[in-house]
């Protein structure tokens, strides 16, 4: 088991940057895959990156890709989320998961990660 906390969630312009991060309790070891995830009001919550923690390759979600990039720096036991280009359609609770067995077949959902985040609100009026 590992405990997760986000942090840096807030307001932001349309077009504007914002960066989270993840804060792991203790050191992964272990083969743990990292995602983000987010939810919106009246949606159920849906992908958006992972990260290996071992090898540091990712994967994103289309409506993502190119204004996201996931990040790790292992020493601090922590992951980021660098978001440009924002769009009122990222307007959502973003949480992150962690997972010792996430399968590269099942990255993308959220029942293949053990431990979350409380989450963070992000809002990008329109």
């Amino acid at each position: 088991q590992v405990q997760l906390v986000e942090a840096g969630g807030g307001f932001v312009q349309a077009g504007g940057s914002l960066r989270l991060s993840c804060t792991l309790s203790r050191p992964t070891f272990s083969n743990y895959a990292i995602g983000w995830f987010r939810q919106a009001p009246g949606k159920e919550r849906g992908f958006v990156t992972t990260i290996s923690m071992s090898f540091g390759s990712a994967y994103y979600a289309d409506s993502v890709k190119g204004r996201f990039t996931i990040s790790r720096e292992s020493a601090k036991n922590t992951v980021y989320l660098h978001m440009n280009s924002l769009k009122p359609e990222d307007t959502a609770v973003y949480y992150c998961a962690a997972g010792d067995r996430v399968k590269p077949a099942t990255v993308t959902s959220g029942d293949a990660y053990d431990n979350w985040g409380e989450g963070t609100q992000i809002t990008v009026p329109s």
